[in-house]
């Protein structure tokens, strides 16, 4: 930090998102063939401390390839990136990747969007202490839906980088990604560039053991949807018979994450009744998997062009710079 610089206090905006019926969500999902409830759901106080154990399994490389790849890259991004830049994370959580990326920038802002409020205050003030000089603000919104950003009249004439790490784009289908790249692009506008972590197919076996671990903390993270739906819903079910299970399936380059029903059984929520048959699958979340030029084809659909990617030494993940309009250029 700079002498003669600024000292910068994290501010939030609360746009109160609308709260999901959740009970609304279950029933959907549970009438679906197969059965397949939000992913959402999977992420309650317990559900997020199992993903954060998840992502420290020696099987998960995801978020280390990523977290070496920005600490590596970092000033190569930032060269492509224009100066006074402001980057928009989309589903914030714990605003720790973008950090590499405020440190090699040249007078950046930052804007973090998250669905809870409380954790992206907290989230937030951390990141504001280790870059006090940036400009920082948080908007607790629901960024799935459509959504206008309340930015400060200094902020509105800057270039917008969109980030959107983790390769969190794989939790949803195909049509959903290319719904939520178009909405990316309309909130930020027709000069903005996007930064997306993207995972690629690879040994099947690699990807089962990521989603799968020894330790049995993905198994653990998937079951424990079971109890918060027993506690925050009071829905009469045994947990005990459910299996954990990912398989890769080639056929949609995704892995499947369900719990299977060794035995019968019937669900009670309210007046409604789910029966269960012994081998049946409750799916909690698919993981698309995208190579580099399948990505760049599903976001052509959306209206953005390929500029830059970067990869780790195997290339088994990708960190895509994404631009509008014809001066775009693929540079692998």
């Amino acid at each position: 930090m700079s002498p003669h610089a600024t000292a910068q206090h994290f501010e939030l905006i609360d746009l109160h998102p609308a709260p999901t019926d959740v009970r609304e969500a279950v029933i959907d999902g549970l009438n679906r063939s197969p059965k397949q409830l939000p992913a959402w759901l999977l992420y309650d106080r317990q559900g997020s401390a199992l993903f954060d154990a998840i992502c420290e399994q020696p099987e998960y490389t995801l978020t280390r390839l990523e977290k070496d790849l920005l600490n590596t890259q970092a000033q190569a991004i930032a060269e492509a990136l224009p100066t006074g830049s402001l980057v928009v994370e989309f589903g914030a959580g714990s605003a720790e990747k973008v950090s590499p990326l405020l440190d090699a920038m040249h007078e950046p802002s930052y804007l973090a969007i998250d669905i809870s409020a409380e954790h992206l205050r907290h989230a937030g003030a951390r990141l504001q202490k280790r870059h006090p000089s940036v400009p920082m603000l948080g908007i607790c919104a629901d960024y799935s839906q459509p959504l206008e950003l309340p930015l400060p009249k200094a902020w509105q004439s800057k270039p917008m980088v969109g980030f959107f790490p983790g390769s969190s784009l794989g939790n949803f289908e195909p049509d959903a990604a290319i719904n939520f790249l178009q909405r990316i692009r309309q909130l930020l506008g027709e000069k903005a560039q996007l930064l997306i972590g993207i995972d690629q197919p690879r040994e099947p076996s690699l990807m089962e053991a990521a989603y799968d671990d020894n330790a049995g903390v993905s198994a653990a993270f998937a079951k424990n949807l079971l109890l918060r739906l027993q506690r925050d819903l009071a829905i009469e079910l045994d947990p005990e018979p459910f299996t954990y299970q990912a398989a890769w399936q080639p056929e949609h380059q995704r892995i499947a994450m369900a719990l299977v029903a060794s035995s019968p059984q019937t669900w009670t929520i309210g007046a409604s009744r789910i029966p269960f048959a012994a081998g049946e699958a409750l799916i909690t979340e698919y993981s698309y998997k995208y190579a580099p030029t399948d990505f760049l084809d599903l976001a052509a659909q959306a209206g953005w062009q390929g500029s830059q990617r970067w990869c780790d030494a195997d290339d088994h993940f990708s960190l895509h710079l994404l631009t509008q309009g014809d001066d775009a250029r693929m540079n692998t």
